[in-house]
């Protein structure tokens, strides 16, 4: 799989946004879906987890879809598989998010491509707990 291409200086601009939806966010705390916005919620950052199989997940109230959550979202980020990815990038693309991460090991070429025609930046391949480690 390809590298993402943004600089660190860019990582670092959007890490600086807050508000972050977590599409297949986990009840499971062994699993990246779980920890790794349970690390952004320890680090400041206001997680809305987004998994139509939860009610509450870290005692925030979970969404069936991105279109649920109320409030504006500045980054959305998504734990399912490559293959699972276009119909969120449709979802995600009517709440017009600044950016799309896709994480460590995700990658949809006509996904991302559809968001970033529609103005929304998208990271993939990258662990958002791993970059703002590295980059802290």
């Amino acid at each position: 799989m390809e590298d993402d291409p943004h600089s660190d200086e860019e990582i670092l601009e959007i890490l600086k946004m807050k508000k972050v939806a977590v599409v297949g966010m986990s009840k499971n705390p062994d699993k990246a879906a779980h920890y790794v916005p349970k690390y952004l919620h320890d680090n400041g950052y206001d997680i809305t987890p987004v998994n139509p199989n939860a009610d509450v997940i870290l005692k925030k109230q979970c969404y069936d879809e991105i279109t649920d959550v109320p409030d504006d979202v500045d980054i959305v980020d998504v734990f399912r598989p490559s293959d699972q990815v276009m119909p969120i990038i449709k979802e995600a693309i009517k709440k017009k998010p600044k950016v799309i991460w896709l994480q460590e090991g995700i990658h949809n070429e006509e996904a991302e491509k559809l968001a970033r025609d529609a103005g929304i930046d998208v990271v993939y391949n990258r662990c958002m707990l791993a970059e703002h480690r590295r980059l802290s």
